[in-house]
């Protein structure tokens, strides 16, 4: 007994010893003098004792352990300046990623030394002053995200001399002055627009869509509006005397029709009292225009607020706000309502509700306690016998939905693995911390896409809690529902925890494939996109379940395939084998992880690892 345990001492002791040696030390104490001298809301697992290369939040190490490759920490709450002589010590490493924190003072000049760096995210931060004049340094970089910050001054053209960049993203600045040439051939994607650049776009840029540029004083020029070779055009002909006298009059006529027409409408407007508010938006609905009388039935008739929200406005401010129709949706009509001091909220008309007023304020009362970052918060309701009004904070990026499916292919700005791993992250905290509220009775009942939003720090947040519980038991829902919907579920009034967990599974996967929950597969009929994703991948693991916009960056290949395994996880046909949201949260977290090597250009997903239960769901 005493040999077994002197061996077990020794075995022990060489395991902590090898541990020792495999740690990166310098580059672990740079991180905690890092973490010493920068401020911090939000607590991080980092001490001397534990290893930084398998338990430290947002850390990853190179195969053998010697140093550290890569640090995440987007939205964990830092502000301030970023410490001298920390971050840039750690010269091994390929990926920093500090974006949609609070991170101020001028942009952090010995980042520089990082010659191995392969892609620098500081979006969303309070960064200002210029840009360093060279860059030359970063030789391996292929990703730049310096977005929505007040950066200022001139682009350095030195950025031209990073031959490995694919992704610029510089939108949302106080850049000045003219766009440079910027000859980068493996430059795929590029965003410079809302700065203050004016000139023409350089021609080296010429292949990129004009949204780039948009909210600049900047021009596109033609690609070739004349050819080298080519002579000038010959000057047009004038136009005969006849035919002069015809335009004229022609004009005339249209002028007068135009003031004619003016006329009428303004004699209208000014017998109706003028501008629309918000009850004149309101359409009719079911034969009757919705009419909202404060003072009536008894008194009771008024908006009841949340946090003490009654002193921003009234029912009376509202009902003379301006509105515009968002959307209709499962639980009613959604509004925008601009408020005459310049307030925007979000105003949802509900249908169908079956609650008495009691029940219902109990309810507006239990989701209106809800205080979390990556939930919406209910700012009012209203509660009368014909009309029932709940009141948000507006976003104005619009839903995710829109982000990943409005005119695709066209003018939108695709959306990248950050942004779309960012709303990952935030949905399934925002919808983890409804779970727990209420003592684990609470559910959302009917999280979608078009009820995701993206909060200041640019995480997902969820929207619409309570409202399924309020309605009727209604009749199959609309088509986009249903496809969130889990196989268990055949009344609405019966969603339960595990189906919220079904319906965050299938926002996962159109994250990564950038197709809406309901697939079309052509002649007018459609798919579950949980059924196609298993179609496809029972065929073979290729890259074509991937969304192609996500095919493009470099170096997040494994980490798609890790939230896609989440995704099935959670979408299995059985509740039971479904993970809890607090677990999936930490799964999603524990994504944030590059591999080894961080490399440039396209690359095909391969499965190193089996995934749960692969199988085609019956979406009911």
């Amino acid at each position: 007994m005493s040999f077994k345990f002197i061996f077990s001492g020794i075995l022990l002791f060489g395991t902590l010893f090898l541990l020792a040696a495999s740690e990166p030390i310098e580059d672990k104490q740079a991180l905690l003098d890092f973490l010493g001298n920068i401020s911090h809301s939000r607590p991080l697992n980092w001490n001397e004792s534990t290893s930084c290369c398998y338990r430290w939040t947002g850390v990853n190490c190179n195969h053998n352990k010697s140093r550290i490759i890569s640090v995440r920490l987007p939205g964990v709450g830092f502000y301030g300046r970023v410490p001298s002589n920390t971050l840039s010590r750690l010269s091994a490493l390929h990926v920093l990623s500090l974006g949609s924190n609070d991170l101020s003072g001028p942009f952090p000049a010995d980042l520089s030394k990082l010659g191995k760096l392969a892609a620098i995210y500081l979006e969303s931060n309070h960064f200002s002053g210029p840009l360093p004049s060279d860059f030359s340094v970063w030789q391996n970089v292929s990703v730049i995200d310096l977005s929505n910050n007040s950066f200022n001054g001139s682009i350095p053209s030195s950025i031209s001399n990073l031959t490995h960049l694919t992704s610029l993203n510089l939108a949302e600045n106080s850049f000045s002055g003219v766009i440079p040439e910027l000859d980068v051939p493996s430059l795929q994607n590029l965003n410079l627009s809302n700065n203050r650049l004016n000139g023409s776009v350089p021609q080296s840029l010429d292949r990129f869509p004009s949204w780039a540029f948009v909210g600049n004083n900047v021009e596109k020029l033609p690609s070739s509006v004349l050819p080298s070779n080519s002579q000038p055009s010959k000057k047009p002909k004038r136009l005969c005397e006849s035919a002069m006298v015809g335009i004229i009059i022609g004009c005339s006529a249209l002028g007068v029709l135009v003031f004619v027409v003016v006329l009428i409408v303004c004699c209208c407007c000014s017998k109706k009292g003028g501008k629309k508010g918000f009850s004149a938006l309101s359409h009719k609905s079911e034969g009757s225009e919705m009419k909202v009388a404060s003072g009536s039935q008894g008194g009771n008739a008024r908006l009841e607020f949340f946090n003490g929200g009654h002193l921003a406005f009234d029912l009376e401010d509202l009902l003379r706000a301006s509105a515009e129709v968002l959307g209709k949706g499962t639980f009613g009509t959604t509004y925008k309502a601009s408020l005459e001091d310049a307030t925007t909220v979000v105003v949802k008309r509900l249908k169908e509700v079956s609650l008495a007023r009691r029940e219902f304020e109990q309810q507006m009362e239990v989701v209106g306690s809800i205080r979390h970052e990556n939930v919406a918060a209910l700012t009012a309701y209203y509660y009368s016998k014909d009309e029932k009004l709940v009141v948000y904070d507006y976003y104005d990026q619009g839903s995710v939905s829109a982000m990943l499916h409005s005119k695709r292919g066209g003018c939108r700005t695709p959306l990248d693995w950050e942004t779309r791993l960012g709303i990952a992250i935030g949905a399934a905290r925002g919808i983890a911390h409804i779970h727990t509220h209420n003592g684990w009775k609470l559910v959302h009942g009917n999280i979608k896409a078009s009820n995701i939003f993206l909060n200041p720090q640019q995480f997902g947040c969820v929207s619409d809690l309570g409202l399924a519980s309020l309605m009727s038991p209604m009749a199959p829902p609309v088509m986009e529902s249903t496809g969130y919907r889990a196989p268990e579920v055949t009344d609405t009034h019966k969603v339960t925890q595990a189906s919220d967990v079904f319906s965050f599974g299938v926002l996962l996967l159109e994250l990564l494939t950038g197709k809406s929950s309901i697939h079309p597969i052509g002649d007018g009929e459609f798919l579950p996109l949980v059924k196609w994703v298993n179609s496809v991948l029972q065929e073979e693991w290729t890259a074509e379940v991937f969304d192609v916009e996500l095919l493009r960056c470099a170096g997040i290949e494994d980490e798609m395939l890790e939230l896609l395994q989440i995704g099935l996880s959670c979408t299995s046909r059985m509740p039971e084998k479904r993970p809890k949201m607090v677990d999936v949260v930490k799964m999603v977290e524990d994504i944030r992880r590059p591999s080894p090597e961080y490399k440039s250009g396209v690359t095909t997903p391969t499965l190193t690892t089996p995934v749960p239960e692969i199988g085609s769901p019956s979406v009911s």
